[in-house]
């Protein structure tokens, strides 16, 4: 039996969890409490990953929705599901470091998966990972995405997305068939 499955609580995030979304995100990526799970961005950003009003606009959004995961009333996972026609974005995706490397991440996305296919009936699944990340993109490519080769420029100068350590940042399309 799937123990995240019955260990977990998935729902939809509400306005009151947005502090405890973007703490929870922060831990994921940046600074040294990120460096306890393996999706630590610390060495490429520094600065902050999200904002309060950068979350709330991803609740709040049409066709959007922020799939929270909770254990013992704590969020310990989220991701972003949004509708964009034929294909859902897959984004905003944050594992706190206590429980990385359990099978949660893959769950979360499994479960964002199921809901996209089933709620909007659509057929792939898109994400940008910044393209050096490569142990990042390797993990999605275990779970059935693949590489597009179709980049997108970071954001160089808007300190909402980080403050980049290098200047060879760019954002590479994954995609997914949803069967």
């Amino acid at each position: 039996m799937d123990t995240a499955a019955t260990e977990f609580t998935f729902r939809d995030a509400v306005d009151d969890d947005v502090d405890a979304l973007v703490a929870l995100i922060e831990s994921a990526y940046r600074g040294d409490t990120s460096r306890a799970g393996w999706t630590t961005e610390a060495d490429i950003l520094h600065g902050q990953r999200t904002d309060p009003d950068g979350v709330l606009a991803v609740i709040k959004a049409p066709d959007s929705r922020l799939l929270t995961v909770e254990r013992q009333g704590r969020i310990v996972a989220c991701c972003q599901l949004e509708h964009r026609g034929g294909h859902a974005y897959f984004g905003m995706f944050a594992v706190s470091p206590t429980v990385q490397g359990t099978g949660l991440g893959g769950t979360v996305m499994a479960e964002a998966e199921r809901q996209a296919r089933e709620n909007w009936g659509v057929t792939e699944m898109h994400m940008t990972v910044i393209s050096v990340r490569e142990d990042l993109i390797a993990w999605y490519e275990r779970r059935g995405y693949r590489r597009t080769g179709r980049m997108t420029p970071f954001p160089y100068g808007d300190e909402r997305f980080g403050i980049p350590q290098r200047d060879d940042l760019q954002f590479e399309l994954l995609v997914k068939e949803l069967g």
